[in-house]
């Protein structure tokens, strides 16, 4: 987290306060069984999209409201739903975001954020009078989050200073004249050499290849984007596969999408390819997923290496609710987080919410 969400401090009240390194959130009294699992979670260092896939993996008719704050890079993210409001200040000003009368949440994200207030509760309930009390990670019952931290105690008045009694003046003494010193000449050795200017690199060639253009879709699936690499954390535990020149096999998505295989291809209701520093730079899917049942980066699929030359691989990256793969001649297989399995023409892919990703080779 920032310094800003590093020194805050809250008020007492009923809605759960779930303060971690990476993400704070806050739930309604009636949520109380979910709080040791969203502890565990936060405590341990998780950032935002691994909370959201936890607050969200049972749904949202019986999650009657939640904030969720998290900053990272200099990026602050927000979501929020039902009795909460929330109020962010960055250089152009503060802006409010609230969660009451939606039927799924407010989500925003901010940079340069240099204060937060959270409060949470009916509209028109009072913030509790105690405190405000220092937090840094834990858990506490809160009515009012603010950052950075909002003093309680007066500041002290400042201590007096002395002034001096004047006395008589002393005569001032008269100072010598000093001597003339003698003119000295520079010496050859201290002029200093004259410092040349650094002979600038030779211009780079025209005409350099810029990458393939993206894949055409209908709208609904993201395919062929690529996206900057990002030195912070990364929700992606995934490893850069250089691209082929020949493509290893085709996905063909359930809406009807397809995509040729040359290179890493991540899937999920909002991906992100942050540890992926090649030039080769993995395709970016995204799927719809209404129940949420599909992580925010579900799975890769790539090219295989080694054993796996020639064919693709499937690897689950740790997704909350799974993944399923289905291959001929097998039986249906749960995909273990982190291990890369080698696909057979005709397997069908199961992430979930519907959607299904069949491979066909080419």
């Amino acid at each position: 987290m920032t310094d800003v969400t590093a020194a805050r401090s809250y008020r007492p009240g009923q809605w759960f306060g779930i303060f971690g390194e990476h993400a704070e959130v806050l739930l309604p009294p009636s949520e109380k069984a979910r709080v040791g699992t969203l502890w565990a979670l936060v405590d341990d260092g998780a950032g935002f999209d691994v909370v959201l896939d936890a607050l969200i993996s049972e749904g949202l008719r019986d999650l009657p409201g939640f904030v969720l704050v998290a900053t990272f890079d200099g990026e602050t993210k927000v979501v929020i739903r039902g009795e909460a409001r929330a109020w962010f200040t960055t250089g152009d000003g503060t802006v409010e975001v609230a969660g009451t009368d939606l039927t799924t949440w407010a989500e925003r994200s901010f940079t340069g954020v240099t204060a937060t207030r959270l409060v949470v509760g009916p509209q028109g309930e009072e913030v509790a009078e105690g405190g405000p009390l220092p937090i840094d990670n834990g858990l506490v019952r809160v009515s009012e989050v603010v950052a950075p931290i909002e003093s309680s105690a007066p500041a002290a008045a400042p201590e007096p200073v002395p002034v001096p009694v004047p006395g008589p003046t002393p005569e001032p003494e008269a100072e010598p004249t000093p001597e003339p010193e003698p003119e000295s000449e520079p010496s050859p050795e201290s002029v200093p050499e004259p410092v040349l200017p650094p002979t600038p690199p030779p211009p780079s060639p025209l005409g350099a290849p810029s990458g393939s253009p993206p894949i055409e879709h209908d709208g609904n699936t993201q395919t062929g984007l690529i996206a900057e690499p990002d030195p912070g954390e990364a929700n992606v535990d995934a490893e850069a596969s250089p691209a082929v020149s020949r493509p290893v096999a085709r996905l063909v998505f359930s809406s009807g999408e397809n995509l040729e295989v040359d290179r890493a291809v991540l899937v999920g209701r909002a991906p992100e390819a942050r540890r992926f520093t090649s030039g080769d730079q993995p395709q970016l899917v995204t799927v719809p997923s209404p129940a949420h049942e599909i992580s925010s980066t579900h799975l890769e699929i790539r090219p295989g290496s080694g054993a796996d030359h020639g064919s693709a691989v499937v690897t689950d990256l740790g997704s909350t609710n799974g993944t399923v793969l289905v291959q001929p001649g097998l039986p249906p297989e749960d995909l273990q987080a982190g291990i890369a399995v080698q696909l057979i023409p005709g397997a069908i892919i199961d992430l979930g919410d519907g959607v299904t990703i069949q491979v066909i080779n080419l």
